[in-house]
């Protein structure tokens, strides 16, 4: 075999292994949550852009009726759920 279709080998396997490490389901994670909706997967992908680029996530704008109130409590839910999540990722 000549060296250039041993590279061509080579990266091939290199994009193979890479697609398979960077699979939806992330390492450790139960085969429960592997098979979870669609809408846990967007919720996910929300979350991870938030964590990359912030200012996609901060709303400018003035709120409708009601909606205020919402987003503070849907804000303290989110804090809580994050608190708890920390509090098992420090307590082993």
């Amino acid at each position: 075999m000549s060296v250039q279709t041993l590279s061509r080998y080579g990266v091939a396997l290199l994009f193979a292994t890479l697609v398979a490490g960077c699979s939806s389901v992330k390492p450790g994670a139960p085969a429960a949550e592997a098979g979870s909706s669609s809408s846990a997967a967007s919720e996910r992908v929300v979350s991870d852009n938030c964590k990359w680029l912030r200012s996609r996530c901060i709303y400018e704008g003035s709120y409708d009726a009601g909606e205020r109130n919402y987003a503070e409590q849907e804000a303290k839910r989110l804090n809580t759920a994050e608190l708890e999540r920390l509090r098992r990722a420090f307590a082993k």
